[in-house]
């Protein structure tokens, strides 16, 4: 795994890049045995520190020797962004013109951190912002838990200074910007940092990866670091979901479906999140609500175990589409709870500042050239290609 490679000792370490049983190879290189890893661990983790000679309780010598092998260093802060309801958005330099959002949501009996795991994004989701900036490149492991530290440890500082307002956080979701499970390598030992009591010690039901369906890594998931499963399913029926998901092409709704039924195996729940954007007048009117309770509630053979969450769709100009009106939102989710089905709306949080769900768009170096394809036409907009 990504954590747990590590370059020769005389190479200079980004220490935030090594999960646990990276860091104790890490440590073995310098010659030190792994309750010094350990310790290490979690003077960068729990502590958020960064300054080995403050490092009190490790060895003088130890200290010398990662003076000269060894730094930690989070992602440079370009910009923070306050909502008026209390959500904050980072954005943060990932280099060559790259730069990635990351978003705090606070509520009164949890902290949330929506953390993202690419640079862009190339499932190309019509109704994400973040699909139209293209795609430029993975995370690595110390770029993905850096957001999380950089936020842990900022808002604790805060707390400190009497601000009521911030919280410690309680838990994670990678819905951030990317298709996390397209960044598996680099994925899971950020996963193992976070669970790790010797870090952040965050619980696995509280710790959600969200997929569009990658089918083969759904099941590697579940074997290497089992956590909470949202599928972005948007859509019904085959047909639709090609459009709005192109991801759906490869791996159809059906394969999606088992891949995850076989994943409550491992999972700390019993049930998998299914994410439903809501587009007027696309995936919102009676004949989706009704292919969407058949696909759920089949009349031979068992429910699907899931939880719907039903997410209002936050306009970007670029995708030519509009959100649900609330009449639709309602009726949509009446009809599923009298089927039977356990469904919530998602509260949109932080629209004013281009935070809430699918507005995430950082800044890429697009490397797949989306821009120039639709301005060819090789990518059709959802708006007419649905007409």
């Amino acid at each position: 795994m990504g954590g747990s490679i590590f370059l020769k000792v005389q190479d200079v370490q980004q220490l935030l890049e090594f999960d646990r049983t990276g860091m104790i190879e890490f440590a073995k290189g310098l010659g030190e045995k792994p309750f010094r890893a350990t310790q290490l661990f979690r003077w960068i983790h729990q502590r958020g520190m960064q300054d080995f000679e403050h490092m009190s309780d490790l060895a003088k010598s130890l200290r010398e020797k990662l003076s000269t092998t060894a730094f930690v260093q989070p992602l440079p802060l370009l910009a923070e962004h306050r909502s008026k309801d209390g959500v904050i958005k980072w954005l943060f330099d990932v280099g060559q013109g790259n730069a990635i959002e990351t978003v705090y949501i606070p509520e009164s009996d949890r902290g949330t951190l929506c953390i993202s795991s690419q640079a862009g994004c190339a499932v190309g989701c019509t109704f994400c912002s973040t699909g139209y900036q293209g795609f430029s490149r993975n995370l690595t492991t110390a770029e993905i838990i850096s957001q999380l530290w950089f936020a842990e440890h900022t808002l604790r500082q805060q707390q400190a200074k009497g601000d009521k307002e911030s919280r410690v956080i309680t838990n994670v979701v990678m819905m951030g910007m990317g298709e996390p499970l397209q960044n598996y390598t680099h994925l899971v030992p950020a996963l193992k940092i976070m669970l790790d009591d010797h870090a952040y010690g965050l619980s696995r039901r509280r710790t959600t990866v969200s997929t569009s369906g990658v089918v083969p890594m759904i099941e590697r998931l579940g074997l290497d670091a089992p956590v909470a499963l949202a599928l972005s399913l948007h859509a019904p029926t085959d047909a639709l979901r090609d459009e709005l998901v192109p991801l759906n092409r490869k791996y159809p709704i059906a394969q999606v479906l088992d891949a995850c039924r076989a994943y409550l195996r491992y999972a700390p729940r019993d049930f998998v999140t299914l994410e439903y954007c809501l587009l007027d007048g696309v995936n919102d009117q009676e004949v989706h609500i009704n292919a969407l309770i058949d696909l759920l509630r089949p009349s031979k053979g068992a429910n699907f175990p899931c939880k719907i969450n039903l997410i209002p769709f936050n306009p970007f100009k670029e995708s030519g589409l509009k959100r649900s009106t609330n009449a639709h939102i309602k009726r949509f989710s009446d009809a599923l709870l009298d089927a039977g089905l356990v469904c919530t709306v998602r509260k949109t949080r932080g629209d004013d500042i281009d935070a809430a769900c699918g507005q995430l768009a950082g800044d890429v170096q697009d490397r797949t050239a989306i821009s120039a394809r639709r301005a060819q036409g090789k990518v059709i907009p959802i708006a007419n290609a649905l007409t």
